[in-house]
């Protein structure tokens, strides 16, 4: 067994361990965002109803800023067995089943409000269900609205050819990065909790983010314009262990899935609340937005479809997709 398979294999017996003693199941939320962020408030107010709800025998533990370490190797704690659920998007779920991997495509949706007819589809909850059966990973919801990426740079953006010889943060997955690449930019995949010291010492140029998430970590410190690319909805879901999903008795199973539900959608309505205020105190502190031709944009990453062999998934989808605007 290597180092890292022995750490993680310990992390996840402590885990496993940890609230024993007052409840007869534990379960712990990470998440990359801040305490301040609308997710990691959303799921304090599940951590509350759900140990309100099963008298105490489901006890919540929240972990922001990635305190349990970055999403890819608490997936792969999860996959050990730790009772942990991760809010992950669905990139970094496409190595274990590839046609995941759609749902962080470019341009996929016209709007956010538009997802809920993929992830009400039976097609989607196939994918679910192989995801568990093959990888050991159950994803119990993916209805947590992050925002829509937008491009942060130090210089105007207006069309894909401004791009060109940029370095923009992204995530660590094939589909992001075969998007930033199609929009023009040189892809940086690094962890989010680098990406402000990066930018501050001239290691990338840019990086694509949701504006919640960027005011989270100050990003408007180190980059002062952002173009309204609108190229992602960051729609992301929590990830669990199919082995202590399956320990848990089925009304308890029941009151935690119903309330990590309601919490993503709190946290949608809140995040969508929470744009416009933002975006007036990132302009406050200097940042220019600037709407590009979006047209220009989706032609750009039409390709990543095939490039990342996600043809065949969007066509099964087709009939939830709407039209493209």
């Amino acid at each position: 067994m290597t180092i890292t398979l022995r750490l993680l294999a310990s992390t996840a017996m402590l885990l496993a361990a940890g609230g024993t003693a007052s409840a007869q199941y534990s379960l712990n939320l990470s998440t990359s965002q801040p305490t301040t962020d609308p997710l990691v408030i959303a799921m304090t107010g599940a951590e509350k109803r759900i140990e309100e709800r099963t008298d105490g025998k489901v006890e919540i533990t929240i972990y922001p800023s990635s305190q349990l370490g970055e999403d890819n190797d608490v997936l792969e704690q999860i996959r050990n067995g730790a009772p942990i659920a991760v809010l992950v998007d669905a990139g970094r779920l496409a190595p274990f089943l590839p046609e995941l991997g759609i749902l962080s495509a470019p341009y996929l949706v016209n709007d956010y409000s538009e997802y809920a007819a993929i992830t009400d589809s039976p097609v989607y909850k196939d994918w679910t269900d192989q995801l568990a059966e093959t990888s050991g990973i159950r994803l119990l919801n993916y209805n947590w609205f992050q925002g829509t990426r937008q491009t942060f740079t130090n210089k105007p953006i207006n069309k894909p050819a401004d791009l060109s010889g940029v370095r923009v943060r992204t995530i660590d997955a094939p589909i992001w990065v075969a998007s930033v690449e199609a929009m023009g930019a040189t892809p940086a995949p690094m962890a989010w909790s680098e990406v402000y010291s990066a930018l501050q010492l001239g290691a990338i140029d840019g990086a694509e983010a949701q504006l919640t998430g960027a005011y989270g970590i100050r990003l408007h410190e180190v980059a002062k314009n952002v173009a309204f690319t609108n190229h992602i909805q960051l729609f992301t879901g929590l990830a669990t262990s199919q082995t202590w999903w399956d320990s848990l008795p089925e009304d308890l199973r029941a009151i935690v899935d119903e309330e990590l539900k309601r919490a993503g959608d709190e946290a949608t309505r809140m995040t969508v609340e929470k744009l416009a205020e933002v975006q007036a105190e990132m302009e406050a502190a200097g940042v220019t937005f600037n709407e590009v031709d979006v047209a220009a944009f989706r032609k750009a990453t039409e390709g990543v479809y095939e490039k990342t062999g996600l043809s065949e998934a969007r066509a099964s989808l087709q009939p939830y997709l709407p039209a493209a605007e």
